[in-house]
């Protein structure tokens, strides 16, 4: 595990479970996603160190148009400016998501494949997942020509793969056994 995630874990709770007991997880899980962007650019994230830019001053930057100075996301701000961990944003926003996912019972997919999958056979293949998981599925297709033919499904701790490639690389073990 990489020492970023390390550290950012606990902030990354402690951030899910303001906006739980706030019930407000879309709104600080759209808040978490706008501060990560900001600090992943690389001229928001020269400033992090900056001496001259006051905690304040990083907070308002990193605050969403529209979004309260003195709100208790506006806090969690100063907080990780208080403790130098503001460049852990967007570690923060990613296990943030997980834990939301997981609260709402959603599933996060990926679907490889060597060409686009047609909107009815992917609408099939989510309804396929949720009845096999028992959860809500978040779909999320990528191309892959490196495929070949069929699809590989990674469903966190399950791959399927029903690919050409992984057809052809059992083949050869099998073969060479």
């Amino acid at each position: 595990m990489s020492e970023t995630l390390t550290l950012a874990r606990p902030y990354a709770r402690a951030a899910f479970e303001a906006a739980r007991d706030g019930n407000a997880l879309a709104a600080w899980s759209a808040s978490l996603g706008f501060a990560a962007q900001a600090v992943a650019d690389a001229r928001v994230g020269a400033l992090i160190g900056n001496p001259r830019l006051s905690g304040d001053e990083l907070v308002g930057l990193l605050l969403p148009p529209g979004e309260a100075a003195s709100g208790t996301f506006a806090n969690f701000l100063s907080l990780l400016a208080d403790n130098r961990r503001l460049a852990l944003l967007p570690d923060i926003a990613a296990l943030f998501e997980e834990l939301k996912r997981e609260s709402e019972r959603v599933l996060k997919v990926t679907l490889r494949s060597a060409a686009e999958i047609p909107a009815q056979q992917a609408d099939a293949i989510k309804t396929a997942l949720a009845r096999r998981f028992g959860r809500s599925i978040e779909l999320d297709q990528r191309i892959d020509p490196a495929v070949i033919g069929g699809a590989v499904i990674d469903a966190g701790d399950v791959v399927i793969d029903g690919s050409v490639r992984g057809r052809l690389a059992r083949l050869e073990q099998t073969l060479a056994n």
